[in-house]
């Protein structure tokens, strides 16, 4: 089980990467499933995992902090909103069309009402004073 857990984790770093150069694919959803399996498969993969740059510039702050800052949230939710819309137009049947609205007005609740939306220069001020501390 822990081999699949580690393959999943690489699997959804590999997503998340995509992420980054393809507008309509999230990043950071993607990076805390891997995050999440590398976990749960193997500690030495998740502590090279933790010590990335793409795990410090994607999720660090919201693991720390529960917080995100605007763009990163609109970053995740643009892309997803855009696909629920589209499906929407052309699904015809009504029972999928209330779900789709159901889990588009969830989604933009859960993130505007259960994470925080804090500044960039936090991010960075906060990035600057765990430096501090580690010398």
């Amino acid at each position: 089980m822990r081999v699949l857990f580690i393959i999943l984790g690489f699997i959804f770093v590999g997503i998340g990467v995509v992420g980054i150069v393809v507008p309509i694919l999230p990043t950071t959803p993607f990076l805390l499933l891997a995050s999440f399996f590398f976990a749960k498969g193997s500690k030495k993969f998740h502590n090279w995992f933790v010590s990335t740059k793409l795990y410090k510039k994607h999720l660090e702050s919201f693991v720390k902090s529960r917080a995100m800052t605007l763009k990163s949230k609109l970053t995740i939710l643009l892309p997803v909103s855009t696909m629920l819309i589209i499906t929407f137009i052309f699904v015809n049947n009504i029972y999928a069309r209330i779900t789709l609205v159901i889990l588009f007005i969830s989604k933009y609740l859960y993130f505007f009402t259960q994470i925080k939306t804090i500044k960039e220069d936090k991010i960075n001020k906060n990035t600057l004073d765990n430096l501090d501390n580690i010398e």
